[in-house]
């Protein structure tokens, strides 16, 4: 399962795995940056050297598969390619996806947003989406073993409201779900991953990464690797 497909991940997908292996894909938003290859994928499926490959299941906010029509030209999909998906709306709650169990949450962004808490065989990780301020990080992500999370900002004035998280925040949010990681990811360019990391120790003890490329982590080691 693939968790967003923002512009340019399609193909670094394929360093991990196969471009047709991939059972599922949750988007957790539709700002360009977290579903645009999507639009990429399903060329892919569309025309695979095999034949179009049969469809996968989508889920995402209400309006996906229109987004993605969208991205092909004003008049929509007139090729067909979203038929290279079945397309599953979200909602707050709970659902079975292939092996997981998913909750899900609103959270605080200008667009309709949703975090995840993924569980499997007694281990469980949450993935903030993108998000401001909001209760309802905390309460999903309470006793997870992983903790990805936004940490777009760090402490200046003057900053928006309601749109991202500070390092800072992300790792208050951590302690007070009582995470056994945490993970800092959708760092903006020009701030200081050293910054970031320290605001987010300041208020997370525990184990801290940044996320890079290829990471793979084990809950309950000591580092990621």
């Amino acid at each position: 399962m693939v968790i967003d497909l923002g512009n340019g991940s399609l193909g670094a997908l394929q360093k991990y795995t196969g471009l047709f292996d991939v059972d599922a894909v949750c988007l957790s938003h539709l700002h360009a940056d977290h579903c645009v290859d999507l639009y990429s994928y399903s060329v892919a499926r569309a025309y695979s050297p095999a034949g179009p490959q049969p469809p996968i299941p989508v889920y995402g906010p209400a309006g996906t598969a229109a987004r993605m029509a969208l991205i092909h030209g004003p008049n929509g999909d007139d090729l067909g390619l979203t038929k290279r998906f079945r397309w599953e709306t979200l909602a707050p709650g709970e659902l079975a996806i292939g092996p997981f169990d998913v909750r899900l949450a609103h959270v605080n962004h200008p667009v309709e947003t949703f975090a995840f808490r993924f569980s499997h065989g007694g281990r469980s990780l949450v993935y903030t989406g993108d998000t401001g301020e909001t209760e309802a990080v905390p309460e999903l992500a309470a006793g997870a073993d992983v903790f990805l999370s936004e940490a777009a900002f760090l402490d200046e004035p003057g900053l928006p409201p309601d749109i991202h998280l500070t390092a800072r925040q992300a790792g208050a949010y951590a302690s007070r779900a009582g995470v056994g990681r945490l993970v800092l990811t959708h760092l903006v360019p020009g701030n200081s991953r050293d910054d970031a990391r320290a605001e987010a120790a300041a208020r997370f003890p525990g184990d801290l990464d940044i996320a890079v490329a290829g990471q793979v982590i084990v809950p309950g080691t000591a580092a990621a690797r």
